[in-house]
């Protein structure tokens, strides 16, 4: 077979991408009301599904070096490389021995071997900004105050912050956030609690140079479950938690005991037998009944060096991947053992029924860690005993992928610890302790229909656009929330490429064909966020970001079962990993006969001593160093085909960026506009005045309902706007169900209750609410109008002649005019409906929507 390169995937994966584009016009009218009816999605999903395909007939070598090799960044992204110091990988070492206790560190082998790294390797970074902002960052010498620490995903044994840049590259354009990246060790290689020590260490070092009220955490697949696991470090051991984090598809149990994983996922490209590969040195382990045979197979060819195994002979020893649980005797003598505040079996092999027939597992599952493992806390986090006392969260669940269940699961466990606590007898005093301790975490749920596993990852296609928007919105609520000042945020629905493209399968549906619409929705994907409702906000969205209310929990697979059975292997998955093991088995038996010669030879050479006391896993690296081994430094290659796959996905921000410099360039070069009340102020005469025209005011029953610069499309025509905390998490009358018209109403009649306060500053709060706008601009450009402005009417809408109640207005505000370099410059996209007067005759300003 050929090696796993640009090349090889290239012609793996071309006939699936033509095969799609002819059944996807085929079988169009069944396509209709899924994500597939969208080509671009349809492609990509077949395309990912391919690649893994081929990926699994190479070993995890192999693909480790494809997806890590450099992807340039576009010239309009600022790529700055970082270094974690040594001081902050000790301490988070000593964080994480006392978070595992003894007990955990007995159960992961040792003190010392997860903290070992290559010869001179150290744990690098990324920082990742856009050019534009980062450049009006250092005019306005303003210290960066809206960072992402993004985990990326990968099955923990794959990929890299190359291979994902080209979507946390749009995080930053769309928060306009700085995005730190940990480029932390990778499984088999590098098995837990490695990659959690490198998170631990990066976090620690961003404490150092940021306020933990700046930080949101981001994480997809593994990294999302990689940051559950470092979010509860940090509350256990007393670290100040980030703003807020986000979790898009979280993988949190890989014991995979919820019905999803057990079930089929049509509109998944996640392997549904779980990840199998071409056997090499680093992947799959020998069993315990291989490890035994090759150990006396290089003790006799020690002795004898003519003693050399054949690889045929090797084929025909190795072991079958179960066995009868009768033949199990040293497991039943284990005893339950404590760590993480639950109790655990320690058997080091599964043990389930297959057919009626009781039989162990010998086998590793996951490359993540051993089956001992599997149910430890910080490895399958649904295992905590409390998931209470966190920042809030943002969970984003595909409708068709394979693990909705478990991320479901999950988000109610955080809002609702008690109600989904483990069984009381598996709780310790200290798991115990815990549930009293910490209060419900708050979280805003997301489950999308039909997508599949981190549809982001598909970022040109429409349903992940209303994704990134949710993401915007979220993280800069929950940094408003932190910081408890105005977040502004990009709002670029009406420059987007994306959103401009006329081929949407909404318009080529005929009216007769168009669904109807279903009662209930609330809002859209990236609207301001509704109140919680007993720590929730429940979310089903359609692929065009629609948002409706979840179903109740009652009718969610996820949150039925009992709670004695979540951690435990089930039936259904095992079947079918075991049936695809066994074809690879079979395939590759002259392959891992092979390599078990070469592990032999390896024994025979002498691997370097672990520390005192430890014991790594069977595929950690640092238990099988040769004595002789040189560590060559591999020179890394530009790889053309993740390239290309970024250039695709980057696509929409690079055209988005252009439009957006573009409109940006129009405004400023657009003339100041000038109201008529404005030149009658100052004994000019008017266009229609100058015409002979009428300037007598309409009668009252033909004025305007809304003023005419109101946008009717109810967006606002703004590419900025402003997102404050409005004490969403507090108790209150609106709950997630609650439309966002409503919502803008409760609003705007709590603040006429109140009353507003302006401060002039910099930026100036009103209301503890930040204007989109501040004051060190210039206000005479047709994005930043003074309040005093006219402004431009909507299209259709009738002119309006001089009102002289206005006029009088405008003279009594020239009394207490501001100065001119004062001015109070207000957004073009900003709507002032029925502006308010004050007792003494004053305007009251209304605020935007956020």
């Amino acid at each position: 077979m050929l090696k796993l390169n640009t090349t090889s995937v290239s012609l793996a994966v071309t006939p699936t991408v033509v095969s799609t584009l002819f059944s996807h016009y085929l079988n169009k009218k069944s396509l209709r009301q899924r994500p597939t009816a969208h080509l671009s999605y349809d492609e990509g999903l077949h395309l990912i599904r391919s690649f893994l395909d081929f990926a699994s007939h190479h070993t995890v070598e192999e693909l480790q070096a494809f997806t890590s090799q450099w992807v340039p960044h576009p010239q309009w992204v600022k790529v700055k490389e970082d270094t974690i110091p040594d001081a902050q990988l000790k301490r988070a070492a000593e964080l994480l021995l006392a978070q595992l206790g003894e007990e955990g560190l007995r159960q992961v082998g040792g003190r010392q071997w997860w903290q070992w790294r290559k010869p001179n390797r150290t744990l690098d970074a990324e920082w990742i900004e856009m050019k534009s902002h980062y450049n009006a960052r250092k005019v306005l010498k303003e210290p960066a105050r809206r960072v992402m620490m993004y985990i990326h995903g990968g099955a923990y044994f794959f990929g890299s912050v190359d291979e994902h840049r080209y979507q946390m590259q749009r995080h930053a354009r769309k928060l306009k956030a700085r995005v730190f990246a940990p480029k932390y060790r990778l499984a088999p290689q590098f098995p837990f609690p490695c990659g959690l020590h490198d998170c631990l260490a990066a976090y620690l070092h961003l404490l150092t140079i940021q306020d933990p009220s700046t930080i949101i955490l981001a994480g997809d697949s593994a990294g999302g479950g990689m940051a559950m696991s470092l979010m509860v470090i940090l509350r256990d051991q007393g670290i100040p938690l980030p703003a807020g984090a986000i979790l898009i598809s979280p993988w949190v149990d890989l014991t995979h005991s919820f019905p999803s994983v057990a079930g089929d996922a049509p509109l998944d490209y996640i392997p549904q037998a779980g990840f199998h590969h071409k056997p090499s040195s680093s992947w799959p382990p020998p069993n315990e009944d291989d490890e035994k045979m090759l150990q006396e197979a290089a003790a006799k060819q020690r002795e004898d060096s003519r003693g050399k195994h054949s690889v045929r002979a090797l084929k025909e020893k190795q072991q079958a991947p179960v066995a009868p649980k009768a033949e199990d005797t040293e497991a039943a003598e284990k005893a339950p053992t404590a760590t993480g505040g639950i109790v655990t079996k320690p058997e080091e092999f599964l043990s389930l029924a297959i057919d009626g027939e009781e039989i162990i597992l010998k086998e590793q599952i996951q490359m993540y860690t051993t089956n001992l493992l599997l149910e430890h806390p910080l490895v399958s986090t649904v295992m905590q005993p409390t998931l209470g006392g966190l920042p809030p969260l943002l969970i984003m669940v595909g409708g068709g992928e394979i693990l909705r269940d478990e991320q479901i699961y999950l988000a109610h466990k955080c809002a609702n610890p008690e109600k989904y606590a483990p069984p009381a007898e598996t709780l310790t005093a200290e798991g115990a302790e815990k549930l009293k301790k910490y209060k419900p975490t708050d979280v805003q749920l997301q489950v999308w229909d039909d997508l599949c596993h981190v549809a982001p990852t598909l970022s040109f296609t429409r349903p992940a656009k209303y994704m990134y928007r949710s993401v915007a919105q979220f993280g800069a609520w929950a940094l408003a929330r932190a910081q408890h000042r105005g977040i502004e945020i990009i709002d670029d629905d009406q420059i987007s490429v994306i959103s401009s493209d006329s081929t949407t399968e909404a318009e080529d549906e005929t009216p007769s064909q168009k669904p109807a619409p279903t009662p209930g929705n609330v809002g859209k994907a990236g609207d301001p966020l509704p109140r919680f409702r007993n720590h929730m906000i429940r979310q089903r969205v359609t692929r065009h970001g629609v948002t409706y209310p979840l179903a109740p929990e009652s009718e969610l697979p996820g949150c039925c079962m009992a709670p004695e059975s979540i951690g435990k292997i089930k039936e259904g998955p095992v079947r079918k990993w075991l049936g695809v093991k066994r074809q690879w088995d079979s395939r590759y038996a002259s392959t891992k006969a092979k390599v078990y010669k070469r592990t032999i030879e390896d024994m025979v050479v002498g691997y370097v001593p672990a520390a005192p006391g430890d014991k790594p896993p069977p595929t950690a690296l640092a238990g099988r160093i040769r004595k002789d081994e040189d560590f060559k430094e591999r020179s890394r290659r530009k790889s053309i085909g993740l390239a290309i796959w970024s250039l695709w996905g980057s696509k929409h921000d690079e055209e988005t960026v252009e439009r957006e410099i573009k409109a940006e360039e129009a405004e400023h070069e657009q003339p100041p506009l000038k109201s008529e009340a404005t030149e009658r102020a100052k004994g000019e005469t008017t266009d229609q005045e100058q015409r002979g025209e009428d300037t007598t005011p309409f009668p009252e029953a033909e004025q305007p309902v809304n003023p005419p610069f109101v946008s009717h499309d109810n967006r606002s025509r703004s590419r900025r706007r402003t997102v404050v905390d409005e004490h969403q998490t507090e108790d209150g009358v609106a709950d997630e169900d609650t439309p966002v018209h409503q919502l803008l109403e409760l609003r705007k009649e709590r603040e006429a209750a109140q009353g507003l306060t302006l401060d002039y500053e910099k930026r100036p709060h009103m209301d503890g609410i930040a204007m989109p706008f501040s004051l060190n601009k210039e206000a005479d450009t047709a994005s930043m109008m003074t309040l005093n402005s006219g402004m431009s009417p909507a299209p259709g809408s009738r002119a309006m002649s001089p009102d002289p109640a206005r006029e009088s207005l405008q003279a009594a505000r020239a009394d207490t005019r501001l100065p001119a370099d004062q001015a109070e410059p207000w957004s073009a996209g900003t709507a002032l409906q029925n502006e308010p007067l004050g007792e003494n005759g004053e305007s009251k300003l209304t605020g935007t929507a956020a």
